[in-house]
């Protein structure tokens, strides 16, 4: 058996994020996120049950997070963030109704840092990220 080679970490979670990611699927079975450019700057990635939001030809799957939910992002918004690694946080207030998080009273939220020389190195050595066009399991 071959395994998968390990990409560099693109994505993650805090725990605040992660417990909300727990019940949310615990309620709403798998889901996935979507990052795009539409709201908020670009800074609040949604939230939908899996299957139920088709990603793009051209979107790109930054990564995995909690386990196995896909974190997909838009082309736009990756040339933006390419050079970034990026948490999800969760903060109180009223995100975009159509995230699974917002009858909570709170929304998902990214904060970025810089990917580190050897980052970069890394990401520059890897293949590039799976896109919607050739993802094995696109919702």
């Amino acid at each position: 058996m071959t395994s998968r080679p390990t990409r560099t970490g693109r994505v993650e979670l805090t725990p605040a994020a992660e417990d909300l990611l727990r019940q949310l699927t615990g309620t709403h079975g798998p889901v996935m996120f979507h990052q795009s450019g539409g709201c908020c700057d670009g800074s609040a990635p949604m939230c939908y049950p899996r299957g139920e939001f088709r990603v793009g030809a051209s979107d790109i799957l930054l990564g995995r997070v909690a386990g196995d939910t896909p974190f997909w992002m838009s082309a736009d918004q990756y040339a933006y963030w390419s050079h970034t690694h990026l948490t999800v946080d969760v903060v109180p207030g009223r995100g975009s109704g159509f995230s699974l998080e917002a009858p909570e009273g709170v929304r998902f939220l990214l904060r970025s840092r810089l990917l580190t020389d050897e980052e970069l190195r890394r990401v520059e050595s890897e293949p590039p990220l799976p896109t919607g066009a050739d993802a094995p399991d696109r919702p």
